[in-house]
């Protein structure tokens, strides 16, 4: 945003103890809209910095825009600090096991004793009851919320192939700390925000618990689904390339016969309607994928495009990153990564008055704010050389 018009959340006070990717998104939200948010970690760094494979990408994602305080929670003087921190914040973020913040008389009861107006969002696993000494995770929540079950093949459950609950669990979280702040405008004081991955879980797939509600029917896994258009399926075509195709009513499919000259099928009295399309959804998409065979994905995306048809390339994730319509609208912010090489990062996908919220900061080095924070809160030079230099272990988890 330019410097006529702050962020919404400039001057807000985040504090986060976080790892993985639940916690840091919330805090995440945060930073991108303007707040200070300050990562807590220990002196070794948060473990995400150092996952290889599918978490390679976490640490920088969701670190953006925040600052690095390196402490020992184990040791007086770095829980001290970080007691210091919490007094003088205004949300408190943290997704460690239960029990692992009271131990550390850093728990809500303890931080808002000593900061009555502070939010503190809890990201756990579960929320309490029955199931919260379990251990999750987002692939555990995907198998027995259901979400699992509606992504794969029948009898072939298959997460899905983003860590969903973990985002949407932080930023529930996020939007639960932002009604709190607006609560805290009327009444003075903060209050305890929970979010959790199983209920997040639930709330994505209750579309087809309230399908069962309503018509006393199952759903049925996504790929066994009876689809609601007849058109809406991925066609391979010439040179094995592929491409989603959809015609969704009947309009469309006017439309669609008329762009490819299928006078025939458009004559045909089994196929007037989208319902009547459907009952015979098998036969139909056979002969389309014959007549389509031939065609490449960029002429049937060009001939859909020019038609005003619903369509979509078969995109790998790394391509997004030369996306034209990203590079366009802003999409993508350049990003300096830990180890000094630059790349670009997707925004928050949102705009604030025609603006995308950008990268400010980039994602920190381990403690790489520790000095200024720590000078913030009153301690002099000596004690923020006896804090840096203390390193007995990682933060437990």
């Amino acid at each position: 945003m330019s410097e006529q018009r702050p962020l919404p959340y400039a001057g807000l006070r985040v504090v986060e103890f976080t790892h993985m990717v639940m916690g840091p998104t919330c805090g995440l939200v945060f930073a991108d809209l303007g707040a200070e948010v300050i990562k807590v970690e220990p002196p070794a760094g948060d473990n995400t910095r150092r996952l290889l494979g599918s978490g390679a990408g976490f640490y920088p994602l969701f670190n953006r825009n925040k600052k690095s305080v390196a402490l020992d929670l184990q040791s007086d003087e770095g829980r001290e600090a970080a007691l210091r921190l919490v007094a003088q914040a205004d949300v408190v973020c943290e997704n460690f096991k239960p029990g692992t913040m009271a131990k550390l008389g850093l728990d809500y009861a303890s931080v808002s004793r000593l900061n009555p107006r502070v939010v503190y969002v809890s990201l756990k696993g579960f929320l309490p009851g029955p199931y919260d000494h379990r251990t999750a995770l987002d692939e555990v929540v995907q198998m027995m919320g259901g979400l699992a079950y509606m992504t794969g093949r029948p009898g072939d459950p298959l997460r899905a192939g983003s860590s969903v609950n973990d985002i949407m669990g932080g930023m529930f979280g996020a939007i639960g700390a932002m009604a709190a702040l607006a609560q805290r405008e009327r009444t003075g004081r903060g209050q305890e925000v929970q979010s959790a991955l199983f209920e997040n879980n639930v709330f994505l797939v209750a579309q087809h618990m309230m399908q069962f509600a309503v018509t006393g029917q199952p759903a049925d896994p996504m790929p066994a689904r009876i689809s609601a258009w007849a058109v809406y399926d991925v066609f391979t075509v010439r040179d094995g390339e592929q491409v989603f195709l959809a015609v969704v009513t009947d309009s469309q499919w006017k439309a669609f016969c008329g762009a490819f000259g299928f006078d025939d099928l458009a004559a045909d009295p089994r196929l007037a309607t989208n319902n009547d399309r459907v009952r015979v959804r098998a036969w139909l998409l056979g002969e389309l994928r014959q007549r389509l065979a031939s065609h490449s994905a960029a002429e049937l995306s060009a001939t859909f495009e020019r038609h005003g048809l619903p369509f979509a390339p078969i995109t790998r994730p790394q391509d997004l990153l030369d996306d034209p319509h990203l590079a366009a609208t802003g999409g993508l912010a350049p990003l300096e990564l830990p180890d000094g090489r630059s790349t670009r990062v997707p925004l928050l996908p949102v705009t604030l008055d025609g603006e995308r919220p950008g990268v400010r900061l980039h994602p920190p080095k381990i403690g790489e704010h520790t000095q200024d924070v720590l000078r913030g809160l009153g301690y002099d030079a000596a004690a923020i050389a006896r804090i840096a230099a203390v390193d007995r272990g990682a933060m437990p988890s």
